[in-house]
Order: structure tokens, then sequence, then C-alpha cells
């Protein structure tokens, strides 16, 4: 049984969600900025969101920073720009029993919370 979460230390939100879920030692976490993903993780993130865009932050700095607002990007570019850059990672991210829960949204953070309390 898988039960793994993608997320950034420095990250405040990450934090308080980790808080609110109440994981505890069978979770393995691990902060994307002093471990890096790589491109399995990734890969298997996209199989199981569908997308690599689902995925996907437009929200990190670098992503005006980089120009990318002002054009179209390919899924493979996403991919890509997630494995490279971190900040690309909509975050936290949960994989428990086949099922993954991207994001900080109220609603996901909800549901990601009933998963792990029945789980």
């Amino acid at each position: 049984m898988t039960k793994k979460i993608y997320f950034l230390s420095t990250c405040s939100t990450c934090q308080r969600i980790l808080k609110e879920w109440e994981v505890d030692s069978s979770f393995k976490i691990q902060d994307i900025k002093t471990e890096p993903m790589t491109a399995e993780q990734v890969d298997e993130m996209i199989r199981l969101a569908g997308s690599a865009e689902a995925l996907f932050s437009k929200r990190a700095m670098k992503y005006r920073a980089m120009g990318l607002h002002e054009r179209a990007i390919s899924e493979s570019e996403m991919r890509q720009l997630i494995i490279d850059e971190y900040t690309f990672l909509k975050r936290p991210v949960l994989l428990l029993d086949g099922e993954i829960y991207v994001g900080n949204s109220k609603k996901v953070v909800a549901a990601a919370k009933a998963k792990i309390i029945s789980a």
C-alpha cells in the first residue's frame, strides 16, 4: 500500500496541511526541495492524476519569470518543468491506495483527510 506525501518544508501551507492530516510514521514524507523527485515519481503522479497539467502550478513565481504565461505549454514540457524545478509541483501531493490528492484547496485537503482517516 502506497502512503506517500510530497511537500515543501519551507511552505507554511504545506506544514499546516500535514498537521491537519495527522499523518503517522507509516507515511513516506518527501521534502521535494531537499530530496528532488525522480522522473519515475513524477510519471507515477501524472498517471494517477491523469495529466501533467493537473500537477502543474501556474502560481509558481518562476512561471511568470520564465515567460511561460505568454505561451502554451505541452504536457511533456510541464512534466519536464516539474522534474527540473520542484516549484512547479502543486503541493502537497498525497498518494494513498492508488489515489492521488493534489494541491491545497479546501476540498482536496478535506477529501485527503477523510481518506487518511479511513485507511
